[in-house]
Formats: C-alpha cells, structure tokens, sequence
C-alpha cells in the first residue's frame, strides 16, 4: 500500500496505468532548486515544463516560476511577433488593420494571449487546483501509436500534487480564460462566437504539437543528434 503522504509522479507505460502512479521519495531541498528541463527542442524550443521520469510536486512559487518562464523566453518572444507578422500579412484575427501601429498592436496581442494563458493555467489555476502543470513522458518503452494517444490524452489529464490523475482543469481552464481576457483588448471585429471557437481549436492542436514534441523530441535527439551541438548538456 503505497504512502499516499509522498506526492507521486511517475509516467506510465500503460495508458490504463497511469491510474496508479508509484510513490518516490521527494530530494532534499537543495536539489529542487532547478527542477525544470534545461534541454531545448531543436536547440532553440523551450520544453520547461517536460518531465523524464519521476519528480516531487511543485511548490506554489515553482508554479508561478513556470509560468513566467514561458512567458519571457526569447524564443516564445519572437514565436509572437512571427505570428504577428503572418496576421499582418493577411489583415487576420485579431483585426487591428494594417501598418506599423496595426503590427505593434498584433505583437502586444500575442504576447498578452501567451502570457495570460501561462498566468492562469501554470500560475492560478495550477496553485488554487493543486495541479501539476507539467508534461510527463511515457518515454520509449510505449508503443509509438500509445504514446501519441498518451499525448493526446494529456490535453484533458494532469496530475493532482498528490499524484493522482484528475480532469486537466488547471489547462483548460487557463486556455479559456486567456481566451475571455483577450476581449479585453482585440477589436470588436474579432470578438466574435466563431472567431473564440476557431481560437480554442488553434490553442488546443499547439497544446498538442507540444506533448508530441515533448514526448518524441528526446528520442530523436539520442538517434539523429547524439553527438551533434543539438545534444550539448546544459552547465549544471
């Protein structure tokens, strides 16, 4: 009978055992100093929130430290104003029109989706929920076909900071709240029933393009790139 006092954190290699997480012995405070992922997907894509393995649950402080991680990382900084410069192109949501003031508009709009997005699902949500808002792989022993449903079923599932899967509400519930704040600031010409549904779609297939990324990036990286500057360790 495991202690249920331990938070457990253990990815599965069964879909149907992920119901029963192992126990593990949390490290001394000192070690829980750098508890994210370090390691980089193509060497420039963050993956903070991957975990190989087992681990404690986050504190509160490790939560919000997440969320603003992802929030100021230069990659996801310049993923916005790509995204910016693609709706400029083509005057899509949010409709702010054309030229510089229209693109710095669109920037700042895309900074503020992500950022309020993390702040809620990672931050809020996480803490208030008791959510672990982390990603944890099956790894390789899976099946590729149950690995990739594995990923696909995290999008709805999330560990509770006792272990125990639950209903991934801190994530959800941050994507739709992200989503209802960004009427705050989008024009009313993309404020709009179909317009939200098509954003909850886009959120939830980048959601997913990142498990997947997350889940394969580091069996690709043994294979392809093992002895390439894509696998240089990060300095301790």
């Amino acid at each position: 009978m495991p202690d249920e006092s331990i938070p457990p954190h253990v990815p599965a290699l069964e879909l149907d055992a992920l119901l029963h997480p192992l126990p593990v012995e949390p490290p001394a405070p000192a070690a829980r100093t750098n508890v994210f992922n370090r390691d980089r997907i193509l060497g420039v894509i963050p993956d903070y929130q991957t975990v190989n393995g087992s681990a404690p649950p986050l504190t509160r402080l490790q939560k919000w430290d997440l969320a603003f991680k992802e929030s100021v990382d230069p990659f996801n900084i310049f993923s916005a104003g790509f995204g910016a410069a693609f709706s400029q192109a083509g005057n899509q949501t949010p409709k702010y029109g054309v030229g510089d003031a229209a693109f710095g508009k669109r920037f700042g709009a895309a900074l503020a989706d992500a950022t309020t997005q993390n702040f809620f699902g990672a931050g809020l949500f996480a803490t208030v929920l008791h959510q672990d808002p982390r990603y944890f792989r099956m790894g390789p022993r899976g099946t590729i076909s149950k690995r990739v449903l594995y990923s696909l079923s995290r999008l709805f599932v999330a560990y509770q900071d006792s272990g125990k899967p639950a209903f991934n509400a801190s994530a959800i519930g941050g994507m739709f709240m992200g989503i209802a704040a960004s009427n705050l600031y989008y024009p009313s010409a993309s404020i709009r029933g179909y317009v939200m549904a098509g954003r909850i779609e886009t959120s939830l297939f980048s959601n997913l393009t990142g498990n997947l990324m997350s889940e394969f990036w580091p069996d690709i990286q043994e294979r392809f790139f093992r002895n390439g500057f894509l696998h240089r360790q990060p300095k301790p």
